[in-house]
């Protein structure tokens, strides 16, 4: 495969990690660089792990998983938007601690990445270089999520709470969207 199909592979992959980069820049104050590079570090590492994964996995644990896999990313997804909106709601102040904690982000991490098993397989068929195609997916998957995170934060500080509940709807909008085009209605 190409450099230039390779990229634009990540920068799709990347897409749903941007959206939940955004909200989680939406829920937090001001995020210093460590925040922005700890959100973008865990896209980046899954964004990249899934393809390692489903390369070496292989086609049929794939077959096993592809008929829910969708079910997994909406539900982690609508959870996670769920407590945002509860948050959001109750006026309780959530610090940034608790918005980039190991559980939160492993969940987003491990929803937004499900699709990069998808591509990891294709590639095995290709006879492409998993490791630096994997390596290239996080690095744009990185990049991409930092950003989204500082874009995110510029409306949150405007918006504050009622960044966060918007920030939940698009958690549960993509979960919803995911689970949609695999059920193909989307």
């Amino acid at each position: 495969m190409d450099f230039l199909s390779l990229v634009l592979i990540a920068v799709g992959l990347a897409m749903d990690a941007f959206a939940v980069s955004i909200c989680k820049g939406l829920a937090m104050k001001r995020p210093g660089p460590k925040a922005i590079i700890v959100v973008g570090l865990w896209f980046g590492f899954f964004q990249a792990l899934m393809p390692l994964i489903g390369y070496y996995l292989g086609s049929s644990f794939y077959d096993y998983i592809s008929d829910y896999d969708h079910w997994i990313a909406f539900i982690l997804l609508a959870a996670i938007g769920l407590n945002m909106i509860r948050e959001a709601l109750s006026g309780e102040e959530e610090g940034v601690d608790d918005s980039i904690g190991f559980r939160t982000m492993l969940v987003l991490a491990v929803a937004t990445s499900i699709d990069a098993l998808a591509v990891g397989i294709s590639l095995a068929m290709t006879g492409d270089d998993i490791v630096s195609s994997a390596l290239l997916i996080g690095i744009v998957t990185f990049l991409i999520s930092a950003v989204g995170v500082k874009i995110g934060s510029v409306f949150g500080d405007r918006f504050g709470q009622k960044a966060e509940l918007v920030g939940g709807v698009i958690l549960i909008i993509i979960g919803l969207k995911i689970l949609l085009e695999h059920l193909g209605f989307l």
